[in-house]
């Protein structure tokens, strides 16, 4: 544990991008487990009197149309967009990386069954295909994190099959088979971990995507129901606003979107130098 800890620092103090990626991320957590503590104002109380005010001291990042403060509801947002985002993403890699590694490991109908339901989930339009499910089985937020993991399936599945077909002849599988060990003990006990630090930077990726998928769900209508705080939602309710000049509605939430897919983004490469234990000789 130490090595790797002194290997993380490292890897932070010599790359200043992935610093740069840990600080944001470090900030989105604070501002997802503290957000509701810390916001100014309660994010759905309107006040009228206020409503359209462009930002100020009092109001940092303005107000929306119903006198809704713009920051404490961003602030409050996050919780529930980085929610949806870590539970999608989990569920996928549970679904796409154990599938995906039975398949490349063990190879016949295995690969094929799990090669063709991938298949079949990539053949549509991953973001028409979410809005199908979302639109069949309700738009609550447990269906969205459904249809986001649905489609990440694919993604997971692919790379921790082509991963664990090369593995499962390596000389560590091998000597783990001759030691005794069953298939079922060598796959999660042996090939399994030799993947994650490609399958964490695949995560820190598909987070980006799954907090993306998540806001367009609900730019058009089909993710969370307003008036709940959510990137998504707030920058659809901006749109109708940037003719008039009231751009601070939209801005402020998009760039919220904006920094956390390019958080996760840059996660996934400082991650996979701090995991990957090639680059630490």
């Amino acid at each position: 544990m130490l090595p790797l800890l002194r290997h993380a620092r490292y890897v932070l103090s010599e790359n200043p991008v992935t610093g740069l990626a840990f600080g944001l991320f470090a900030m989105f957590l604070v501002a997802a487990i503290f957000g509701p503590l810390i916001a100014p104002y309660n994010p759905l109380q309107s006040n009228a009197a206020m409503a359209l005010k462009s930002p100020s001291a009092a109001h940092w990042f303005g107000t929306d149309q119903l006198g809704r403060d713009i920051f404490s509801r961003v602030l409050v947002a996050t919780r529930l967009d980085l929610s949806i985002a870590f539970a999608s993403v989990i569920l996928a890699f549970m679904l796409g990386a154990l599938s995906g590694v039975a398949a490349g490991y063990f190879g016949g109908w295995t690969d094929r069954v799990v090669g063709r339901l991938a298949d079949t989930i990539m053949a549509f339009p991953l973001f028409v295909l979410a809005m199908g499910i979302v639109a069949a089985l309700g738009n609550e937020v447990i269906n969205i994190v459904i249809a986001t993991a649905i489609i990440n399936f694919p993604l997971y599945a692919r790379v921790a099959r082509a991963e664990a077909s090369v593995r499962r002849e390596a000389g560590f599988v091998e000597a783990a088979r001759l030691s005794g060990n069953g298939e079922a003990r060598v796959l999660l006990g042996h090939v399994l971990p030799n993947i994650m630090p490609i399958m964490m930077v695949q995560m820190s990726l598909t987070m980006g995507y799954a907090i993306l998928n998540a806001a367009g769900l609900s730019f058009i209508g089909l993710g969370v129901r307003p008036p709940a705080p959510e990137w998504g939602i707030m920058v659809a309710e901006g749109a109708n606003f940037i003719q008039s000049g009231e751009w601070w509605i939209a801005l402020f939430p998009g760039a919220a979107l904006m920094l956390a897919v390019f958080c996760f983004n840059l996660l996934g490469d400082g991650l996979r130098d701090i995991i990957d234990p090639r680059q630490r000789t």
